[in-house]
């Protein structure tokens, strides 16, 4: 007992191991030195980085299948967590795992991957055949929202396989991840895990989830008028001028700026894999996107004239828009905070920061499984066809420890979101806050 002393440490003392190459986490009161592990980490190093100096239980309990825990006990550095303690909210957590995983809902991924597949085969055929074979250019325009479509299809594919193996083997997960994302989509299934990643273990945190970090387009909170630092650029997010500007009509240009956001995810997969981070098989993600920009812009080509190109173009844009405000709907709205995510009380900061969509069952295909985002967000390993089923048992658990589970349908959500927007706008226009111009606003604003 007097040796099991000796090796334990306070929380003061675990959260002093939060530095890069001296990484330290709690997992059921015991200590695991990370340090070198974040290089190989398949999750990425964000997770570790954002969680480290704390107790991570909870997150690890909701990212990592049964299996993994054997592999814990080479990091294990000795010591103990003094006064290790769960919340009874953790608890029946980490117990509802446990049920599902008994239950064989981790393993039984229905026919969502077969399905999805098909019709992705069959919108790509369609769309290439109606540009080449058709004269029509209602037909093209038709052809280039389908494209759209199935751009929001591979979306759904890309999300889930990024959440758990979608096929029976991992090469054949790999190669699924690969043929949605980088070669139909043109984004890096990469980006995206290190990305999407980030955003479930700080869900919500101004500074270190990259899905609300949009700034000069967009803020949903007035605290980014502080110029926050974002984590996970890894550079401060300046609210000068110009930002103002954007900022103050964002709620007008909102719908706008989603139509052409895959702009956005296109930069950022070139610029994660053009950069010196660690990029597991880069090569292949490279020749992904590479096929992409091969074959989009010559399907492009194929039609007679600029302004039937530009239009198929628009409408491929404005059609996949429709999936990136879907992304906005589950967060925009809901709770933010500053400062890094809290192992201990990760669970309640998933269901703050989350809104779910009411739809009836038949609509569960359109929201490709964001309808139930904060099921989705506690147990993210869980497939799609299965979050309907385990909402009772969540909203049940919300209910008990008085943790708000927060649902609108999808109009009201919208509406939501543009309050949310508006609110933020409205304050940025406030001229008692006067910021520095930048030369960009002093160049729109000089006249004479």
């Amino acid at each position: 007992m007097a040796d099991l002393a000796c090796r334990s440490i306070s929380l003061e003392e675990l959260a002093s191991h939060n530095k890069p190459g001296d990484l330290w986490v709690s997992i059921q009161g015991k200590i695991y030195d990370v340090s070198e592990w974040v290089r190989d980490h398949p999750g990425g190093d964000l997770p570790l980085r954002s969680l480290a100096g704390q107790d991570a239980t909870d997150a690890f309990v909701a990212y990592h299948p049964g299996v993994a825990w054997q592999y814990l006990d080479k990091f294990f550095n000795g010591y103990y967590l003094r006064g290790y303690a769960v919340s009874e909210a953790s608890k029946d957590y980490r117990r509802l795992v446990s049920e599902f995983a008994k239950m064989g809902l981790f393993d039984k991924k229905g026919h969502v991957t077969l399905v999805s597949m098909s019709f992705i085969a069959v919108l790509f055929v369609i769309s290439v055949l109606g540009v080449l074979w058709s004269e029509s250019k209602w037909v093209h325009l038709l052809c280039g929202g389908m494209m759209g479509f199935l751009w929001i299809q591979s979306g759904w594919m890309g999300h889930d396989s990024g959440h758990y193996q979608i096929m029976s083997r991992p090469g054949f997960n790999r190669f699924a991840q690969v043929l949605t994302g980088n070669c139909l989509a043109g984004i890096s299934i990469a980006w995206w895990k290190r990305n999407h990643n980030a955003h479930h273990i700080a869900c919500n945190s101004l500074d270190f989830d990259p899905d609300l970090q949009h700034m000069p387009f967009f803020v949903v909170s007035s605290k980014f008028f502080g110029s926050l630092t974002s984590y996970y650029y890894d550079r401060k997010m300046n609210f000068d001028a110009f930002s103002r500007f954007l900022v103050s009509n964002q709620h007008w240009t909102f719908y706008p700026v989603m139509c052409f956001a895959r702009i956005n995810l296109f930069a950022q997969s070139f610029a994660l894999l053009l950069s010196n981070k660690k990029v597991h098989n880069r090569g292949q993600e490279v020749l992904g996107l590479l096929t992409f920009w091969i074959w989009y812009p010559l399907l492009v080509s194929c039609l007679p004239n600029w302004g039937e190109r530009i239009m198929f173009v628009i409408a491929s844009f404005s059609v996949t828009g429709i999936q990136h405000v879907q992304f906005c709907l589950n967060h925009f709205a809901s709770s933010v905070y500053v400062g890094p995510p809290s192992g201990n009380d990760w669970f309640e900061k998933q269901t703050a920061g989350t809104l779910n969509i009411q739809c009836s069952p038949w609509m569960d295909w359109f929201h490709g499984g964001l309808q139930f985002q904060i099921e989705h967000h506690l147990f993210p390993r869980l497939p799609r066809c299965h979050l309907r089923k385990i909402s009772p048992f969540v909203k049940e658990l919300c209910k008990k420890h008085n943790l708000p589970y927060d649902s609108a349908s999808f109009w009201k959500a919208n509406a939501m979101t543009i309050g949310t927007l508006r609110a933020a706008a409205l304050l940025a226009r406030d001229l008692a806050n006067p910021i520095p111009k930048n030369l960009v606003w002093e160049a729109v604003n000089t006249h004479g």
